[in-house]
C-alpha cells in the first residue's frame, strides 16, 4: 500500500475548496429542510414501510447495510461486532461475522466482494466472498492510522472511495477527519480533509461517476450538516466543491445510497434530541433527493437512530434501511444504482 503527502499545490487548491465550502454553506445555512416537506410525491418513489426483523443483543447500532448479488442483505450491528445476514426469500436472520472490528459501512463491488469499513481496526478491508479471505486494503496514511474507517463508495473504474473519522486535528498527532481514495493498485489518496470537511459520513458516487456525494454530520453547533457535491474528475480527484443541501439546525444525514437515475436516498432526522445542538427540523426518516438538490420526497421511520440505507434484492427495487433495533424494506419504483451483476 502506498500514500502521498499533499503537495504545496494541493494546499492552495485544499484552501480554495475550503473557502468555497464555507461560503456555500453560510449562505444556505438559515433555510434547513423543514419547510420543504409539504407538497411532496413520496409515492412516486417509495411505497411503504415493513419491520423485516428486529435485533436482540447486549448492545445494539445498526449500520452498513450493503445488497448482495444472491438477493440476500448484510448488515452490521457496530458495538456488538456483528455482520449481520437477512435472507428475504426465508425471512431468516443469521449471525454473517463476529468479531468484526467494530466495521460500519460495507459494500459489495463489481465482481461480489464484500468492502469492509472496519472502524476498530482502522482498515478497509475486501471479503472474497468465495472463500472468505480478507485482504487489508488500506490501513495508514502519511505514517498514521486512519481514525475509524465510516463508509465507502466505488467508481467506474473500480477505486474506492470512504470517509474517516473522528480524527485529531493536529497533523503531527495522526490522521484528521478525512475522505480517501483507495486505486486499483493500492495506492492511497487523501482527496477531502478537515477543514475542508467537518465530520464526513455516507458517500457514494452518480450513475456516470462525474459526481460524489459527502454527507457532513457534524453534531455541533456551527459545523456543516449538509450533503456536498463535488465533480470527480478522471483521476479520482475532486472540484467545484457545493452545496447539495443543508439540514442545519436538525440532525444531518447519515448513510444514503444512490439509484439508476442520480436521486439520493438519504438516512436522516431525529425523534427526540440526543443532547446535541440537533434540533427536530429534520424529520426521521428517508428524504429523497435530486441530484439539483431538490427534496423529493420523505418515508418516515419508526424509531430512532435511524443510520443508513441500501438498494437489495435481485432487482435492486428494495430500499432496505437500518433503524435503532429494525431492519426495514420499502419497495421502490427505480432500481438502485448496480454495482455488480445480481445472480439470476
Amino acid at each position: 500500500m502506498k500514500s502521498t503527502n499533499q503537495s504545496r499545490r494541493t494546499f492552495l487548491k485544499s484552501a480554495a475548496s475550503s473557502a468555497i465550502v464555507a461560503s456555500v454553506t453560510t449562505r444556505s445555512r438559515a433555510a434547513g429542510v423543514s419547510g420543504r416537506y409539504a407538497g411532496l410525491n413520496t409515492g412516486r418513489y417509495l411505497g411503504k414501510v415493513k419491520v423485516e426483523a428486529t435485533i436482540v443483543d447486549k448492545e445494539i447500532f445498526t449500520e452498513g447495510p450493503a445488497g448482495a448479488p444472491d438477493g440476500t442483505l448484510l448488515f452490521t450491528n457496530v458495538p456488538a461486532e456483528k455482520i449481520l445476514k437477512w435472507d428475504p426469500k426465508n425471512k431468516k436472520l443469521t449471525v454473517f461475522r463476529e468479531h468484526s472490528n467494530k466495521t460500519n459501512g460495507l459494500l459489495f463491488d463489481s465482481n461480489g466482494n464484500l468492502l469492509c469499513c472496519e472502524g476498530g481496526a482502522a482498515r478497509v478491508t475486501r471479503t472474497d466472498m468465495k472463500n472468505g479471505k480478507v485482504t487489508v486494503l488500506a490501513n495508514t496514511f502519511n505514517g498514521f492510522p486512519f481514525a475509524a474507517p465510516n463508509d465507502v463508495a466505488l467508481d467506474g473504474k473500480g477505486r474506492i472511495y470512504f470517509t474517516s473519522r473522528p480524527g485529531t486535528k493536529d497533523p503531527k498527532k495522526g490522521n484528521a477527519n478525512a475522505v480517501y481514495r483507495i486505486d486499483p493498485d493500492g495506492h492511497v489518496d487523501q482527496i477531502l480533509v478537515w477543514p475542508d470537511v467537518h465530520m464526513p459520513n455516507g458517500i457514494v458516487t452518480s450513475p456516470d461517476n462525474k459526481t460524489l456525494y459527502v454527507i457532513e454530520a457534524h453534531p455541533d453547533a456551527d459545523r456543516n450538516r449538509n450533503i456536498m457535491a463535488y465533480d470527480l474528475k478522471e483521476n479520482g480527484t475532486v472540484v467545484n466543491a457545493r452545496t447539495l443541501i443543508d439540514f442545519y439546525p436538525g440532525r444531518s444525514g447519515d448513510g444514503m445510497c444512490i439509484d439508476a437515475e442520480g436521486n439520493l436516498y438519504v438516512a436522516a432526522g431525529l425523534h427526540k434530541t440526543r443532547k446535541t445542538s440537533e434540533t427536530l427540523d429534520t424529520r426521521p426518516g428517508i428524504h429523497i433527493i435530486s441530484p439539483k438538490g431538490r427534496l423529493l420526497g420523505n418515508v418516515k421511520t419508526p424509531e430512532d437512530t435511524i443510520t443508513n440505507c441500501a438498494f437489495g434484492g435481485k432487482d435492486l427495487r428494495t430500499l432496505y434501511v437500518t433503524c435503532g433495533t429494525k431492519l426495514l424494506s420499502i419497495p421502490s419504483d427505480i432500481p438502485g444504482k448496480p454495482a455488480y451483476r445480481p445472480l439470476s
